[in-house]
């Protein structure tokens, strides 16, 4: 599903050249749970927004479903993310003027789904995140656990083939993150791949494999 062949990203300023990534190469089959894991700075979320398309690498390639996207524009990678990856992060990005169920139907409305089948989709998702009860509240009124639930019922209501966690756990004490990591657990049983960025030894314990990274490059584990 996912290959990477030297992937390499650089941010430059007029004064400074950063290599966040250094010659990546990875490879995720259809199906998989992979934790990647690594200290600060080391190009984990970097990474994560190159395998999401939200950005493009400096050079190498990246092959998503067995085709090259590494040098799409960005509206090609737009229109290539919808229903097609989905996005947990630890700050939750949901959008304070909408309620719960106008935050988790916003994918379907960018994908021009009509009404009734985003009626349909909206309700299975909440019903399955057990966040049904709040459908009319917004996100200041939610805990920061059912935050993450609605994040993960947005992540999931256009039944995408890849979802991208970044420390979907950061913000959670340890029983809401339990059960975050639970209900990515069961997605991933049912075939969804799941690729999460996290600092937690015990988060990346309910992934398949671990992939580390260290100064933008893949290293074994011995090495952190």
């Amino acid at each position: 599903m996912i290959k990477t062949t030297n992937l390499q990203k650089i941010f430059r300023t007029d004064e400074v050249e950063t290599w966040a990534l250094n010659e990546v190469n990875i490879e995720i089959k259809e199906g998989e749970f992979v934790a990647v894991m690594g200290p600060s700075g080391c190009g984990k979320t970097t990474l994560l927004n190159i395998l999401g398309l939200l950005d493009n690498p400096t050079s190498g390639e990246y092959y998503l479903n067995g085709k090259e996207v590494s040098k799409l524009k960005e509206n090609q990678r737009t229109n290539l993310r919808k229903g097609v990856i989905g996005f947990v992060f630890q700050s939750f990005n949901l959008i304070e003027e909408l309620n719960v169920y106008e935050n988790i139907e916003l994918p379907l409305l960018y994908m021009k789904m009509p009404a009734t089948e985003r009626k349909k989709r909206v309700k299975e998702a909440m019903d399955r995140m057990a966040i049904s009860h709040r459908v009319k509240h917004f996100p200041q009124q939610l805990s920061g656990g059912q935050q993450q639930r609605v994040a993960i019922a947005r992540a999931v209501v256009a039944n995408p083939d890849l979802i991208l966690a970044d420390e979907p756990t950061g913000n959670l004490d340890s029983k809401n993150g339990a059960e975050v990591m639970s209900l990515l657990t069961d997605l991933n049983r049912e075939g969804t791949t799941i690729v999460m960025v996290t600092h937690s030894m015990h988060d990346a314990g309910y992934a398949g494999r671990t992939i580390n990274l260290f100064d933008g490059k893949v290293v074994p584990e011995v090495v952190l």
